[in-house]
């Protein structure tokens, strides 16, 4: 039975009623929040495109008039790119029942919604995580839970690289998330190929994590997909560090905590990098959104297909 807040476009519910496939999207990364005008319209047109290219439908996640909307209609695009309200999970009975006229799910609020839906893959940006200094402040985005608990696969290229990356992927493997590496070995710190951090496994294809999705001992948990941001766009790391140390300096200058973080973070990233940041955010969006589409198709067929013996290339971390 679905839940009575959730509001399905006639598209995907088309799609969902005749088993294709669909890609549930996080609408704070194209709205200012997560994206200066105008790249907030193009991620959100780039990505829908990546998606119906691979085969699949998009399904931007979204609230709307209190209502959980998944597949946000042309009429309401503007309404939801122009949303300042971000909604987590904990946030979406709040936005229900006080009817909001319009907010933007945050990772683990779209990932709540897209399971309500039925849907069994999300293509985002990059993950919240473990913050630096969490022993002391306690915090640690909700993000890493819900990718845990829902039966969904969440695609993205890893983590914020100001987050504390060792401690996002201890706290991963702690929740019991696999984790895959899209045709990489290394889990990626969103604008740059490699955290030095290896992942879990290593896999070659869509049908290849299908079938892994398949194979899980507890089909209501979810799992993880990082896919690395193309080699083109990636960023120089070394230059990345420096102006990530100094970015942290002036978060702490300014007594910035919370939520408020990760949006003051990329500015600063903007402003130090020219605007090649938005760039690269832009590039990695588009990745994760195809690749997240072809798992979706993968899923769809009539049986995920098992990689043989020969073909398994994943690998235990140490």
């Amino acid at each position: 039975m679905s839940h009575p807040d959730l509001s399905i476009g006639d598209e995907v519910a088309a799609a969902l009623a005749d088993r294709r496939a669909v890609v549930a999207m996080e609408s704070t990364i194209y709205s200012g929040l997560g994206l200066p005008s105008p790249a907030n319209e193009e991620a959100l047109a780039r990505c829908s495109a990546a998606i119906r290219d691979a085969g699949a439908v998009p399904a931007m996640v979204a609230v709307l008039d209190g209502r959980w909307q998944v597949g946000v209609a042309e009429a309401d695009v503007e309404r939801v790119l122009a949303a300042r309200t971000k909604i987590a999970e904990r946030d979406l009975a709040v936005a229900a029942a006080t009817a909001l006229p319009a907010g933007v799910t945050t990772v683990s609020g779209t990932l709540a919604v897209a399971a309500a839906a039925g849907i069994e893959v999300f293509a985002t940006g990059g993950i919240g995580g473990v913050h630096r200094h969490s022993e002391l402040t306690g915090d640690v985005s909700a993000d890493l839970q819900a990718i845990a608990r829902h039966p969904v696969v969440t695609t993205c290229a890893g983590a914020k690289a100001f987050l504390d990356l060792p401690k996002t992927v201890e706290l991963l493997d702690t929740l019991g998330v696999p984790l895959l590496g899209w045709r990489h070995e290394w889990f990626p710190a969103f604008y740059t190929r490699s955290s030095g951090l290896p992942v879990q496994h290593r896999v070659e294809s869509a049908e290849e994590v299908a079938a892994i999705v398949r194979h899980r001992p507890d089909p209501a948990r979810g799992v993880l997909l990082a896919a690395p941001i193309p080699e083109a766009a990636e960023l120089d790391g070394a230059l990345l560090d420096g102006i990530v140390a100094d970015a942290l300096a002036a978060v702490d200058a300014a007594g910035v905590q919370g939520a408020a973080v990760t949006p003051f973070v990329l500015a600063r990233l903007e402003e130090a990098t020219g605007g090649t940041s938005v760039i690269a955010n832009l590039a990695l969006a588009e990745h994760n959104a195809s690749v997240a589409a072809q798992v979706a198709v993968a899923l769809t067929a009539p049986e995920a297909r098992s990689p043989s013996p020969a073909g398994v290339t994943g690998r235990s971390a140490a």
